[in-house]
């Protein structure tokens, strides 16, 4: 049994969203399989975005906040699901993530870094408009790329598997009803 921590890091909570149907997926796949998953949605949470070094180091961490990070901390496997905007992160799921991995989230020992989440995996899966070979190939993949390697290898969460989702503004049901069902799969196998 693998312990999940799933993240919808659509800013809109609609229920509608594909992104909230694919963690609706994941997380049936996952709890089918026995595992135990706690879940978050960008959309449901409240708190305010960082704005200058001394809130980032010394004001308190946000509830919501605070509560994915013991949820991090409890996982074995982190999934993070999210639209892509701009070519980027929406600003409000990276928002979280300031809010979430501080300093003294990360146990930063002056320069001696303790590597607290070594050991846990995690799963990015992006939707985009655009197609998934030229987000990947044209555009870099930069965003992913750098939640990959910057906020998660920085703190030894490896290795970490990416889907990506493209054209899904004109993809058809049975190609969104394939997308659920791999999704389902993943969390079935906690990948």
């Amino acid at each position: 049994m693998t312990r999940i921590f799933l993240l919808n890091g659509h800013p809109d909570s609609s229920p509608e969203r594909f992104c909230a149907a694919l963690a609706d997926a994941y997380a049936a796949g996952a709890r089918r399989s026995g595992h135990e998953l706690r879940r978050f949605d960008l959309g449901a949470m409240n708190f305010p975005l960082i704005r200058s070094a001394a809130d980032f180091d010394k004001s308190p961490v946000p509830e919501d906040a605070a509560r994915v990070q013991d949820a991090i901390r409890w996982a074995d496997h982190i999934v993070v699901i999210f639209p892509l905007w701009l070519s980027d992160q929406p600003a409000l799921l990276r928002g979280l993530f300031e809010q979430v991995f501080r300093y003294g989230f990360e146990h930063l020992d002056g320069d001696k870094k303790k590597k607290a989440l070594k050991g846990k995996t995690a799963h990015t899966i992006v939707t985009m408009g655009m197609s998934a070979t030229r987000f990947r190939w044209v555009n870099g993949a930069y965003c992913v790329r750098a939640l990959e390697k910057g906020m998660f290898g920085y703190v030894a969460i490896k290795p970490v598997r990416r889907t990506l989702i493209g054209s899904i503004h004109v993809a058809s049901e049975p190609t969104r009803r394939k997308w659920l069902r791999r999704l389902q799969e993943a969390g079935a196998r906690a990948r």
